[in-house]
């Protein structure tokens, strides 16, 4: 009975055989082989099938890369100071690296060229008391439907995108490993300081009859003639505490889940300093 059956479905078998065998068959080929019956039963459930492998590839590169594709493109964010450590490349080598805490900030005010002259885009970071905030900054707030931030910074841009909307989130998912950042920041204040350790100044002479020249900083200026100091000479005064920017730092690592982004060397102003990153 199975040798009887064997022939009487021959055909049908080995059509099944053929299409389990092979897999890289042409379309036109399997239409003349497979009836147009099992055509219209076979081809919902292969897209649904095809459909369902997509999403699960999508699904696990999202968790490999820990990563969402963000809506918009927008190169700056505002992140806080945690401290240095060192990153170990496979090859054994050390770099130090920076941790900063970057966002996630939100648009707290949009900027276009017809209505304020330019283009710029305000972003607010770290949450702020409710308690802490007057009247003119609540309703600021309350137009973008965020909460009270304590850092905004204005960013100017090209043109503002359309996608670009008040109360979007932006977070690290703009940056990537292996970019380079600009980062700005105020450096670290040293109060009053003199004119040798404030420029770097040599001094005078310990030696040859000289006396009490060894830290003075010498003649500032001419007497009759223009009979005044210049403005800007180097002079005793405040040290530190300076707006200064860092270009081409690179980007050593980045976590997602905790929005730390690890940058290669040394970045202005202490730890819990506010910073200001901008993708190159």
């Amino acid at each position: 009975m199975y040798i009887e059956d064997y022939i009487e479905n021959n055909e049908e078998k080995s059509l099944e055989e053929n299409s389990m065998e092979n897999n890289s068959v042409d379309e036109s080929q399997n239409e003349e082989i497979q009836s147009k019956e099992v055509l219209d039963s076979i081809t919902p459930s292969e897209e649904s099938s095809s459909d369902d492998v997509s999403s699960k590839k999508i699904e696990t590169e999202e968790k490999n890369d820990n990563k969402n594709t963000p809506k918009f493109n927008f190169k700056n964010l505002i992140g806080r100071k945690i401290g240095m450590t060192q990153l170990f490349s496979n090859e054994g080598n050390i770099y130090p690296a920076t941790i900063i805490e970057a966002g996630p900030c939100s648009i707290t005010q949009i900027k276009n060229l017809k209505n304020d002259g330019y283009d710029s885009v305000q972003i607010g970071f770290s949450d702020m008391k409710d308690s802490k905030v007057n009247n003119s900054l609540r309703g600021h707030f309350k137009k973008s439907k965020s909460n009270a931030k304590k850092i905004l910074k204005e960013f100017r841009v090209n043109k503002v995108d359309n996608l670009l909307k008040i109360g979007d989130i932006v977070d690290l998912n703009q940056f990537n490993v292996g970019d380079f950042i600009k980062v700005r920041g105020k450096s670290i204040g040293k109060g009053f300081a003199g004119h040798m350790k404030r420029h770097g100044f040599s001094g005078g002479r310990a030696s040859h009859g000289k006396n009490s020249v060894m830290r003075k900083a010498g003649s500032v200026g001419a007497g009759t003639d223009p009979g005044r100091v210049f403005p800007g000479m180097k002079m005793a005064g405040r040290m530190g505490n300076n707006n200064v920017t860092i270009k081409n730092l690179q980007v050593l690592s980045i976590d997602y889940d905790n929005n730390l982004i690890f940058v290669k060397g040394a970045v202005p102003g202490f730890k819990n300093n506010y910073l200001f990153l901008t993708k190159d």
